[in-house]
């Protein structure tokens, strides 16, 4: 299942407090579930998934073997939509009834962090001999000073899977460049063929490729100037990214269905054969495996822009929105060890190979084993992300920043797709977000 957020986080630690009094009585089955009565120790794992099983098997398949290889643990899974998941711990956290692990975003866990409701996984991680498992641009992504809050959950391998028989058949090759791109998308505009399939209804957040184009821009940079008020998001480079986002919609880049479309619809736009590409990350390579079009399926990490700012052969291969643990977790011996226990075997190799057979890149330093024909898609994507050259920001934009931002982002990005926003508006609209916020 693709780790970025769906729609619509609340956000701010304090905000969950407004709607305490409606889901307070959920909250029963949140935190710390204790020891069970035949001495078993149960830890609860809270996802932003409403049904695990199916939608993140990996994380499913992980917990299931770790059960079997410590059948004193037990580990009870729960998940909600990400705007009820986020909403729940916001409540949860005021009431140290937060569960013992759980997905947050970065800056919702920052949060709480500050205000001591977190587990300080440092010492956790020094004890298991972990912290050098992780790349360091990981452990620095989810630290604040010495303390580190957060622990990866999946990778966010994000750009654009190509349909490259569509574009043979219609004389193009991948494009290198933005006007490449805008090339392709005249052409095959003007013989009725969707260039890039996204899908805005009940899934505004799935614009990952336009969020690396971000830091084409100098995104980076610009992002602690903008968060402290220094800088704008209204700024002339921004800006021109915008416009060339309408470049690409005034091309006929997008399906006229886009407003309505979901971004599932998206995904089948694209594996049936109707689309030349698909703005999503590698969390799609399973489905575009089992497809009619795994065959001709590759992976581009997306356009390099003469008029960008910085590095522009880079691809978003970063850890997606953590993991972290209840400070009240330190309070139980016994579950504080089941905790250490279910960490060290999510970071293994043997869980971080599940992870890869599940279609996920690993979040460790672990070298996978990868079938080059049953899972080429992934392939293509690790490839991508590995060649020569090409390097990685430390971190997706949207989650750098409080959640109603990110929401305003979205929004933005999409708001011009659609021909709802100018680029001026677009911008606009998240400096708004960004000026409440302060």
């Amino acid at each position: 299942m693709f780790p970025s957020p769906h729609r619509r986080p609340l956000g701010r630690l304090a905000l969950g407090v407004l709607a305490a009094t409606a889901t307070i009585a959920a909250l029963a089955g949140c935190g710390s579930a204790g020891n069970a009565d035949d001495g078993t120790t149960e830890i609860t794992l809270s996802m932003q998934n409403p049904d695990v099983e199916s939608a993140d098997p990996a994380t499913w398949a992980i917990v299931e073997a770790f059960e079997e290889a410590n059948p004193d643990i037990s580990v009870t899974v729960s998940g909600e939509a990400v705007s009820e998941h986020l909403q729940k711990l916001s409540i949860a956290a005021q009431s140290d009834t937060l569960p013992d692990v759980f997905w947050v975003y970065k800056s919702t866990a920052e949060e709480m962090q500050q205000a001591g409701k977190l587990l300080d996984l440092a010492p956790v991680l020094d004890e298991l001999e972990l912290t050098d498992s992780f790349p360091e641009s990981t452990v620095a992504n989810f630290s604040a000073g010495d303390v580190i809050y957060g622990v990866p959950y999946q990778g966010l391998l994000t750009g654009l899977w190509v349909n490259e028989k569509i574009l043979a058949d219609n004389g193009l090759d991948v494009p290198v460049t933005f006007d490449d791109l805008v090339n392709v998308a005249e052409t095959l505009s003007a013989k009725g063929i969707t260039t890039i399939s996204n899908g805005a209804n009940q899934s505004s957040f799935s614009v990952w490729s336009f969020l690396v184009d971000l830091d084409r821009f100098g995104y980076e940079e610009k992002v602690d100037g903008i968060l402290d008020g220094s800088e704008q998001y209204v700024n002339d480079d921004f800006l021109r990214l915008y416009e060339h986002i309408a470049e690409l919609r005034d091309a006929g880049a997008f399906s006229s269905n886009v407003s309505t479309q979901t971004y599932q619809q998206a995904v089948d736009q694209f594996t049936s054969g109707n689309a030349a590409m698909l703005d999503a990350g590698v969390w799609a390579s399973s489905a575009i495996q089992d497809s009619q079009i795994a065959a001709d399926t590759g992976f581009w990490i997306g356009p390099q822009f003469d008029d960008g700012v910085g590095e522009q052969h880079i691809v978003m291969n970063v850890a997606s929105a953590p993991f972290a643990v209840s400070a009240t977790v330190a309070a139980d011996e016994q579950k504080l060890e089941a905790v250490k226990k279910f960490l060290s075997f999510y970071y293994s190799d043997e869980a971080q190979q599940i992870i890869v057979d599940n279609g996920q890149p690993p979040v460790t330093t672990y070298e996978p084993v990868v079938d080059a024909q049953a899972q080429s898609a992934l392939k293509a994507a690790l490839d991508a992300s590995t060649a020569e050259g090409v390097t990685s920001p430390q971190s997706q934009p949207d989650l750098l920043v409080p959640t109603p931002v990110a929401n305003a982002m979205y929004d933005s990005i999409y708001g011009v797709i659609q021909n709802q926003l100018t680029p001026e508006q677009a911008l606009e609209l998240v400096q708004k977000a960004l000026d409440a916020e302060q």
